[in-house]
């Protein structure tokens, strides 16, 4: 018998979540793209499965990015989650590139379109997390 207590935040802030995916997703290094979710309930604890997909390509296609977003809108409509928690991922370093704001920008495009509710998209490199904001994305933004 163990005393472990299960790993259980509440996710409140863009902070919460950064430091969940920090507590979560180690060691950092990563052979191609990859996209990580994470469902959260209504009082801000995540389900306890994070969700992986790999090989995605350097940048996700609009139609890949809808895909998903539709798949994430039944996951948060069928079981009562409050929102989606995004991560991507890519080999390297330094800050999110143009391509890394091109995949939030769809991500968060397709996700709108779908009613699928996000918080900051995140991205994990080689070395480090990175916060993508909508807000931040300027011309790369998709109307919803």
């Amino acid at each position: 018998m163990t005393d472990k207590i299960p790993y259980a935040p509440a996710l409140r802030s863009q902070a919460d979540v950064e430091a969940a995916w920090r507590h979560l997703i180690n060691p950092l290094g990563w052979p191609e793209p990859r996209l990580w979710f994470m469902l959260v309930d209504p009082d801000g604890v995540p389900f306890p499965q994070l969700c992986q997909i790999e090989g995605l390509p350097v940048e996700i296609a609009d139609d890949a990015a809808a895909n998903l977003a539709t798949m994430l809108h039944d996951l948060v409509d069928a079981h009562g989650f409050d929102r989606v928690e995004l991560l991507l991922c890519r080999p390297g370093g330094g800050p999110p590139d143009q391509s890394d704001r091109k995949n939030a920008a769809r991500l968060y495009g397709a996700c709108a379109t779908a009613g699928v509710p996000v918080d900051v998209v995140h991205l994990a490199t080689d070395q480090d997390f990175w916060p993508v904001p909508l807000d931040e994305l300027g011309d790369l933004r998709t109307p919803a």
